[in-house]
């Protein structure tokens, strides 16, 4: 089976490849819009000089009419060959501009009917002397009809301005129109090419956030593989390596408890039996004296197998809270499992327990958070004043359940709060006439906690000692 494919390039050079991609689309869509723009420019252009071409034409065709009548009239009337030749120059430029009209999308028919009507006029100038007069009046009325023929042209020359005007419009519309949707396209496609980059690129990110944060959790045994770009796989290949350093100092640190314990204990016991035989007079009987060295040896060694039971015991737990057997678990049920367990102990310092709040279950080791919960009962039995009350209260929110303890005691006091939770450290506040305590309770029940993915914390507010649990629900 062939390994996965992996991203190639570094981190900064597939986010630069990302800002050249989405900036290539941005700059073609702008130079695409530049094109059209001058596209549409020229256009504009060239039907501003259409428009004023035929308006000019129309204009012009006016204005040799005008002057064909004039001077084909009074050549008539004169018989000047002069105003005649003037009258065949005039008609001349005429048709010049009849088929400039008709290369300008003017209709052939008028231009047909206006040759013929110079045509009849152009008959009219030919013929004997005695009927001038004759022609001329008819010509009069000849020239009225192409003065119509004018008026018409110089209509359809504007119907083509407007037409024309009207189909630019429409054009330019269409391209705004087009452009506007070209740009909200690359917009869009912008956009989400930047969000997809994103979240494509910060994903090995928050990868490594979960890597680092499982480290923390001392989460050691989930190997770190990350998949990215290259600078990203190295520093992965990093926090893997470190992995397998804190594994191996770990178990380095549990073989030398271990040992050192087991070396300890070996001697311990001899010295007790010694101790012991030296009190029961084995060896002689002992002066007062000496028996009160005896009984302050006998006490100190009881107090030190005592410390390393209890090193032990917060070895096994550290050991143990990275392993969880997680069920779906009903968390007031399992409150009350504690509680039943402890009984004796809170019935016989005259304390009330109880346990209420939202029937909230979670995904836990049962057994382990179970262990955690007995440990912050027993310490709360340990400290709270006869006749008091200690509380757990359960609530939840959209992403935690939370679980509150209260005890009847005297609290922390302030110097101590910050150190609470360490191991083997005891408070100033100790409660009278009782066992004196290992210090490793409260550091057994962070253990727990924290490798549930939850945290605990000491509540500010008083009476008494108040720890707050929040575990995720969604573990």
């Amino acid at each position: 089976m062939t390994a996965p494919r992996r991203a190639r390039g570094s981190f900064q050079q597939l986010l630069l490849f990302a800002f050249l991609l989405i900036t290539a689309l941005l700059v073609g869509v702008s130079l695409r819009a530049l094109v059209q723009y001058d596209r549409l420019m020229v256009q504009s252009r060239d039907a501003a000089k259409r428009a004023l071409q035929l308006s000019g034409a129309a204009q012009s065709l006016a204005e040799r009419s005008a002057v064909m009548e004039r001077s084909g009239r009074q050549s008539l009337v004169l018989n000047d060959a002069v105003l005649r030749r003037r009258f065949g120059e005039a008609a001349h430029d005429a048709q010049g501009v009849v088929q400039q009209l008709v290369d300008n999308g003017m209709l052939p028919q008028s231009a047909e009917a206006w040759r013929t009507q110079l045509d009849v006029i152009e008959g009219l100038m030919n013929g004997p002397s005695d009927t001038a007069l004759t022609r001329e009046t008819s010509m009069a009325v000849q020239f009225r009809e192409l003065d119509a023929l004018n008026t018409q042209i110089a209509q359809q020359a504007q119907f083509l301005i407007e037409t024309q005007n009207n189909a630019l419009a429409e054009r330019l519309e269409r391209a705004r129109r087009r452009l506007m949707q070209q740009v909200l396209a690359a917009s869009a496609l912008a956009v989400a090419m930047a969000l997809a980059f994103g979240i494509w690129l910060a994903r090995p990110f928050k990868r490594l956030e979960r890597a680092i944060h499982g480290l923390g959790e001392n989460r050691l045994d989930e190997p770190i593989d990350i998949r990215g770009p290259a600078d990203v796989r190295r520093v992965a290949q990093e926090l893997d390596w470190l992995r397998l350093r804190l594994t191996e100092l770990d178990a380095d640190k549990a073989r030398f408890l271990r040992h050192v314990s087991h070396e300890l204990k070996t001697p311990l016991a001899a010295l007790r039996e010694g101790v012991s035989l030296l009190e029961e007079g084995v060896t002689g009987q002992l002066s007062p004296a000496q028996r009160e060295v005896v009984q302050i040896l006998q006490q100190n060694t009881v107090a030190l197998q005592g410390q390393i039971e209890a090193l032990l015991r917060f070895n096994a737990a550290a050991f143990e809270a990275r392993q969880l057997n997680r069920q779906r678990t009903p968390l007031l049920p399992l409150i009350e499992q504690q509680i039943e367990a402890q009984r004796l102990q809170w019935q016989a310092g005259g304390l009330t327990v109880h346990a209420e709040g939202e029937p909230v279950a979670v995904s836990v080791d049962p057994v382990k958070l179970g262990t955690a919960l007995g440990n912050l009962l027993s310490n709360a039995i340990r400290f709270s004043a006869r006749g008091g009350t200690i509380a757990f209260h359960v609530s939840s929110t959209p992403s935690l359940a939370v679980i509150e303890v209260a005890d009847a005691g005297p609290g922390v006091s302030e110097q101590d709060r910050d150190r609470i939770f360490e191991p083997f450290f005891r408070g100033e506040r100790q409660p009278e006439h009782a066992v004196k305590g290992t210090g490793i309770g409260l550091s057994i029940v962070q253990e727990y906690i924290a490798a549930h993915g939850g945290r605990i914390e000491l509540l500010p507010s008083g009476p008494g000692a108040r720890f707050r649990i929040e575990l995720p629900r969604n573990a």
